[in-house]
């Protein structure tokens, strides 16, 4: 799907951060991911911040804009968890597995998404796909590794290329990798995180989405997991 404008984007952005706070709770910790989607959510959040709890941020840049707003922050060895996680994708099916990591926070985020009781991905219509892999498949490694965790992903059919000049808040650096048609992502993200070196990859496939809030020109629509 494409867009007359980047402004039409950040519409649809704006719209699925927004349907998001039905999710929130009052007294409850709010996870909270990265990207532009959830900056949306932040701004959003904002007029909510006297009645959460406290937030749980996936990254430094969003602790950052969560406290610039005057919104609690905790870490997340500080609590026993968050009711609610919200966070974006770069890609998402149907299904609600997702490819995340552009933004280079993909360990945190599933982190903070794993230690939540529900995930709600918001994204707008132009991020659902059939299948996962047109976007590449971020994988952070240990910068030893780097070679050697490049070289198994190219025997798993991979295209890894080394995403320049970026460092994650974790100290490590992030292989793009191109040229996966990713038809079993539960079965790839398992075989990448078992790579020596390997920290995480943006598959959450494991612990997918139980919600999506898709925006699109006729709205919002909701995508919901079985459980």
């Amino acid at each position: 799907m494409r867009y007359a404008s980047p402004m039409d984007a950040n519409a649809l952005k704006q719209a699925a951060a927004e349907a998001a706070l039905a999710y929130v709770e009052d007294d409850t910790i709010v996870g909270v991911g990265t990207g532009s989607t959830v900056n949306f959510f932040i701004d959003a959040l904002a007029s909510r911040r006297a009645r959460i709890a406290a937030t749980v941020a996936s990254s430094e840049a969003s602790a950052k804009r969560l406290r610039d707003l005057g919104i609690p922050v905790r870490e997340l060895n500080d609590t026993d968890g968050c009711e609610l996680y919200v966070d974006g994708a770069d890609e998402v099916t149907e299904h609600l597995a997702m490819m995340k990591g552009g933004g280079a926070a993909l360990t945190r985020e599933k982190i903070v998404a794993q230690a939540s009781r529900r995930f709600v991905c918001i994204a707008d219509a132009s991020k659902l796909v059939g299948v996962l892999g047109n976007f590449p498949l971020p994988v952070e490694v240990i910068p030893m590794a780097r070679s050697f965790v490049a070289r198994e992903l190219v025997k798993l059919g991979g295209m890894p290329q080394l995403r320049q000049g970026v460092t994650t808040d974790n100290g490590n650096v992030i292989l793009d990798v191109r040229g996966l048609a990713i038809l079993d992502p539960v079965d790839l993200e398992s075989r990448i995180n078992q790579v020596p070196g390997v920290v995480a990859n943006g598959l959450f496939a494991r612990r997918p989405a139980d919600v999506l809030l898709l925006a699109t020109p006729a709205g919002v629509k909701t995508y919901k997991r079985p459980r």
